[in-house]
C-alpha cells in the first residue's frame, strides 16, 4: 500500500465497501448430494486467475439443496473471492452464471454499489498492494486460507467513481485483446492437432491405403523403427548436478527431458536434433504436452533425454513432429505410481510411417509455418500480460492517473 495516498483518493476496507461478506458451505456435508444438473455450484477451481467464472467443469446441487443453503446463494454483481487453495483469486457473478451457490472455500462480498465499482474492486484484488497484504495475512501460519474477518480487513486504494470506471474501462479493454489473443493461441492448437492427424497418417494428396504397424497409411510409405531410420546419439549426454552447473554458467543450453533446464560455458553437441525424454511424467500427457523437443544449434543434453538424429531417409524435423503429440505409452516402464520410463531399447523399437523425403519435407514445412504463428502469438500473449501488469501497478496505486472526460 502506498505511504501517500493520491490526492482525491482514500483508503477503505473491503468491509467499509461491502453490504455482506460471507462464503459458502458444503452440501454434501449438510445431507445434500451433488446431481447431474440443476442449481450450479461453484467451487475455487470454477474461478480462473484472470478473473473468470469457468463453467467447463461445474458440481450441481439440487433446487432443494439451493434454498436450504440460502447463506451462500449469489446474486448477480457479487465478489467472489477464494479464502483457500488459491487465495486471492477473485471474479464477478453475471446473470448468465445464476441460479449458483458457492462451497466455504469462497468468500462472497456484496459490494456496495453507491461507492464502488465492482469491477475495480476485482482488479484490485489481482494488484501487487492487496496481494501483499494477504501475504503478510498468512505470514507465520501453517494452514494458508483468510477467514472472513481478514477478508474485511483489506485495504483498498480507492480513487472517485468517475476514475474507476476510466481504470476498469482500460484494464477490461487489455483483457479483451488478451482473450481474443488466447482464442487464436487455442484454434491454432486446435488446428495443429487436427493436421497432425491428418497429415502424419494420410500424408499430401494419397488415394490409396495401407495397414501398417502404426495403423493405416498411404500405399506409397513404408514404416521402420528409429533404430533403423535415425541416429541415437546417447553417448553425448552428460549429466552435471546443479552445484556444477552454478560454477560454469554461459550460454549454451543445458536441456533435461522436457526444456533447458540451465545455460553453462560449454557445448558437447551441435547441429539438428531431436530430444526424446527418457523419464517424468510428461508421457501421460502426451496430447497436450510435447513429447519432443526440437533443437539445433550448440548445446548440452543431460542424462533424462534421448538424442535423436535424422538421417537420409528420415528428416530429423519429421522425427519431431511424428512423435510430437504421440501416444508411445505401450512401450513406457512404470516407475513408481506416475512416472514413467523410456529406455533405450525401447526408444530404438519405436516405430514410424516414412514418406519419401520430398513429402516429409513438404509437410515438415507445413508444420513450422504453423509453429512460427503459433510462437508468435504465445510471444504476443506474454507481452500483453506484461503490459497488464505495469498498467496494474501504475493505475490502482494512483501512481498514474487516468483523463477523465
Amino acid at each position: 500500500m502506498n505511504k501517500v495516498t493520491p490526492t482525491g483518493w482514500s483508503v477503505a476496507t473491503l468491509g467499509e465497501l461491502s453490504t455482506v461478506i460471507t462464503k459458502g458451505t458444503t452440501p454434501t456435508t449438510n445431507g445434500y448430494p451433488y446431481t447431474e444438473s440443476g442449481v450450479k455450484f461453484l467451487r475455487v477451481e470454477n474461478i480462473s486467475k484472470g478473473g473468470k467464472i469457468l463453467e467447463d467443469d461445474l458440481k450441481y446441487i439440487s433446487n432443494e439443496a439451493n434454498g436450504s443453503l440460502s447463506r451462500s446463494q449469489l446474486h448477480a454483481g457479487d465478489l467472489l473471492i477464494s479464502i483457500a487453495g488459491a487465495i486471492g483469486r477473485s471474479a464477478i457473478v453475471e446473470k448468465k452464471h445464476l441460479p449458483a451457490n458457492t462451497n466455504q472455500a469462497v468468500g462472497i462480498v456484496r459490494l456496495n454499489k453507491n461507492q464502488v465499482e465492482n469491477n475495480y474492486i476485482r482488479f484490485s484484488f489481482e494488484s501487487p498492494i492487496v496481494d501483499k497484504q494477504i501475504k503478510d495475512l498468512q505470514s507465520g501460519l501453517a494452514q494458508i486460507n483468510l477467514n472472513l474477518e481478514q477478508l474485511g480487513s483489506l485495504r483498498i486504494n480507492l480513487p472517485p467513481r468517475s476514475e474507476q470506471k476510466k481504470i476498469v474501462a482500460i484494464l477490461t479493454a487489455v483483457d479483451d485483446v488478451i482473450d481474443c489473443t488466447q482464442r487464436q493461441i487455442n484454434n491454432l492448437k486446435n488446428l495443429k492437432t487436427a493436421m497432425m492427424q491428418e497429415l502424419l497418417s494420410k500424408g499430401i494428396g494419397h488415394t490409396e491405403f495401407k495397414d501398417s504397424p502404426v495403423g493405416k497409411i498411404p500405399a506409397a510409405w513404408k514404416t521402420d523403427t528409429l533404430a533403423h531410420c535415425a541416429l541415437i546419439k546417447n553417448n553425448l549426454r552428460k549429466p552435471i548436478n546443479k552445484e556444477e552447473r552454478e560454477l560454469m554458467k554461459g550460454i549454451f543450453p543445458y536441456y533435461g527431458p522436457t526444456k533447458a533446464v540451465d545455460y553453462i560455458n560449454e557445448y558437447r553437441i551441435e547441429g539438428e536434433h531431436v530430444l526424446i525424454g527418457e523419464d517424468g511424467d510428461h508421457f501421460i500427457k502426451f496430447s497436450t504436452w510435447p513429447m519432443t523437443q526440437f533443437v539445433s544449434g550448440q548445446f548440452n543434453v543431460n542424462n533424462h533425454a534421448h538424442i535423436v538424429q535424422g538421417t537420409d531417409v528420415c528428416r530429423t524435423k519429421w522425427i519431431y513432429y511424428y512423435f510430437m503429440h504421440r501416444d508411445i505409452t505401450v512401450s513406457l516402464t512404470r516407475q513408481g505410481a506416475t512416472r514413467y520410463k523410456l529406455n533405450k531399447a525401447s526408444l530404438e523399437e519405436l516405430e514410424l510411417a516414412l514418406p519419401c523425403i520430398e513429402e516429409q519435407d513438404r509437410i515438415n514445412s507445413i508444420f513450422d509455418s504453423l509453429m512460427i504463428k503459433l510462437a508468435l502469438r504465445e510471444q504476443e500473449i506474454l507481452k500483453l500480460r506484461g503490459i497488464r501488469k505495469s498498467l496494474m501497478q501504475d493505475l490502482l496505486t494512483g501512481k498514474v492517473r487516468v483523463k477523465v472526460d
